[in-house]
């Protein structure tokens, strides 16, 4: 379990933290020499049945609350630390603010410096405490009077932690994702993150990411709780020592995270349920510019918000945060929003969607959305998203915002009333209204264009009276094609029963053409002109058969009105494999490609052009490669 203090400065958090464990907590020469907490410190303490107690004490002056967020946004319980004398003073009040903001729900208050005050003042200023807590996410929270200078009360505060860290731990869900809030060298051990792990576990000989950087790095070792140990998980600190390509101290920041690599996209745009505290003086605009707080991260941007132009004081809404840079966020995540001077806490939130769209934030359809997404568990989300319109989610974005494991995506979605399809989900009712009206647009261009063997995905997709992202009906097309519904001949999707028919008058001519496209001639074959000459017949007629028979796939229009029979252009992409698989440095010229088809320097370098364009082959000056996934762009080369 993990302890965060919280309270005004010179109200005893530190010296409280060293009461506890024996640790003090200030680490730097200047806040022992100043008296004062400026940088995180943390303590660690063992409690019976093994379990260790770790502590993070946060600075109190109003000039380092963005230090005091980056230490509490983790934490599981808080302390919230007051003194006796002063009672509840300016920071007291802020730093509750922002553990409301945070959601945090377990908190004590500890009433510091008892023994400088007498029994009225010490329960003036209790009743003044429950005044300020109530209302709050901590409200009702347990009261306890403690000196540590005397060591009165210090025990019953240590009680209530070890009672508390007996609770159910926080469960190691989702991907491991850990903030980073310390970057250091150790001699003869190298660099070193220490941080919070918000969720997932992790062991030494992992592969992790930093993020937003993406450099990849391998966990050497770890120690947990301040301990060595085999594995880190959520709820715990955590020291990891990182190996890797450019991975040094300089080279990761406190906001930075060290996570699974299947979570790692990083964000400058995030969606958000906001909430204005009730003590702002006045509401605020749209596009505020305002300092966002997440996790250990600290960073400017904007508040762009979604429903009205303002937004009052103790208002929520719907908003969207426009980051200077991109950071890591996943949905869930907390963050509050301090003023552009940051001199007061404005209001906080936590995150919806960490990947909006560009466009179209205030429609109708995206609040309803983002209305959806404001449910925390992920089965009743996925459900609430398959009920609106148009029926159909994107599963690897959903377990992506929503850092689900692979087993954790699998039950939720197959829990969900939806048919899965690749990546996508689809509302039952929307899979089979979806599924009838591709097959009737099939039936519909068959029965209008019989000699054309079907149809591209695209114009498919396009025939359709809904518009699906390429992506979805892709994946519609290929359930289909997999339950043999739909035929996928080449690029051409069709009915089973569909067969290509040219006109009896075109069979005729196509007849007559079809030899002098092949044999010998195949590489160098007439264009429109010669046939029309050679047979006697109008190039106009001649052209309209050869468009046709390209539509049905026969034969590739290379050049303007030079056409060639597709398996012999399947048959030059392997000879152009060939030539480069022999050639220096794997690419070949245009001179050996025109030798080998024997087919003139002209129309050799209409056919590589062709290829160029197809992305075949790649040129590199007088020199060109063949991308191998793309060898089966035309089929295969049938024997001449």
């Amino acid at each position: 379990m993990i302890v965060g203090t919280a309270g005004h400065i010179d109200h005893g958090k530190t010296a409280l933290v060293k009461a506890l464990t024996g640790i003090d907590a200030d680490r730097l020469d200047e806040e022992k020499r100043r008296g004062i907490t400026i940088d995180l410190g943390f303590a660690y303490q063992p409690i019976e049945g093994g379990e260790i107690l770790g502590f993070i004490d946060v600075p109190g002056h109003e000039r380092f609350v963005h230090t005091m967020l980056a230490g509490v946004s983790g934490i599981d319980v808080v302390m919230l630390v007051v003194a006796a004398d002063d009672g509840v003073m300016p920071q007291t009040r802020e730093h509750l603010q922002i553990i409301d903001l945070l959601g945090l729900t377990r908190g004590v208050v500890a009433l510091t410096k008892r023994d400088l005050v007498d029994a009225d003042r010490l329960a003036d200023v209790t009743a003044d405490i429950k005044r300020l807590i109530a209302g709050t996410s901590i409200a009702g929270a347990e009261i306890l009077p403690v000196s540590s200078v005397t060591g009165d009360g210090v025990p019953d505060l240590a009680l209530w932690l070890q009672l508390a860290a007996a609770e159910p731990r926080r469960a190691a869900r989702g991907r491991f994702r850990l903030a980073v809030d310390r970057s250091f060298t150790i001699a003869g051990a190298g660099t070193v993150i220490t941080g919070t792990v918000f969720s997932g576990s992790v062991r030494a000989g992992d592969s992790v990411l930093v993020s937003p950087s993406g450099l990849e790095a391998r966990i050497r070792g770890l120690r947990a709780q301040n301990r060595e140990a085999e594995a880190g998980r959520a709820g715990e600190r955590v020291a990891l020592n990182l190996a890797g390509q450019r991975i040094d101290k300089e080279a990761i920041q406190r906001g930075d995270w060290i996570l699974d690599p299947a979570a790692h996209k990083p964000t400058d745009r995030i969606d958000v349920h906001l909430k204005l505290l009730k003590s702002e003086a006045k509401p605020i605009r749209h596009w505020l510019p305002a300092h966002v707080h997440l996790a250990s991260a600290h960073i400017n941007g904007r508040v762009a918000l979604i429903e009205g132009d303002t937004l009052a004081p103790g208002e929520e809404a719907l908003a969207q945060l426009v980051l200077d840079r991109p950071i890591g966020a996943l949905s869930g995540d907390r963050f509050v929003l301090r003023d552009q001077s940051a001199q007061r806490t404005l209001g906080g939130g936590y995150i919806l969607d960490p990947f909006p769209p560009t466009r179209g934030r205030r429609t109708p359809e995206r609040r309803a959305w983002l209305a959806a997404e404001r449910t925390a568990d992920p089965a009743k989300a996925l459900s609430d998203l398959l009920a609106l319109d148009p029926g159909i989610v994107d599963l690897d974005a959903f377990r992506r915002r929503r850092n689900l494991s692979a087993d954790e995506a699998a039950a939720v979605e197959g829990a969900a009333p939806m048919v899965a399809a690749g990546a996508w989900g689809f509302a039952a009712q929307r899979w089979t209204g979806l599924r009838q009206q591709t097959l009737d647009a099939l039936k519909i261009f068959h029965e209008k264009n019989p000699e054309l063997p079907g149809l591209q995905v695209e114009k498919l997709r396009q025939a359709l009276p809904v518009r699906l992202a390429v992506p979805a009906f892709a994946a519609v097309a290929e359930a289909l094609v997999r339950a043999k519904a739909v035929v996928l001949d080449g690029v051409w999707y069709r009915l089973p029963g569909h067969s290509v028919r040219l006109q009896p008058e075109d069979e005729r001519l196509w007849a007559r053409i079809r030899p002098m496209l092949g044999g010998q001639n195949r590489f160098r074959p007439p264009r429109v002109r010669d046939i029309g000459q050679e047979i006697g017949m109008a190039e106009v007629k001649i052209r309209t058969l050869m468009k046709r028979l390209s539509r049905m796939g026969q034969v590739v229009e290379v050049a303007h009105d030079h056409f060639f029979r597709t398996p012999v252009v399947a048959e030059m992409v392997r000879i152009a494999d060939q030539l480069a698989k022999t050639g220096a440095d794997g690419a070949f010229s245009a001179a050996a490609f025109r030798d080998k088809v024997d087919s003139g320097r002209k129309v050799a370098i209409q056919v590589l052009e062709f290829f160029d364009r197809h992305g075949i082959t790649v040129r590199r000056g007088d020199l060109r490669k063949i991308r191998a996934d793309r060898l089966n762009l035309f089929g295969k080369p049938e024997t001449p």
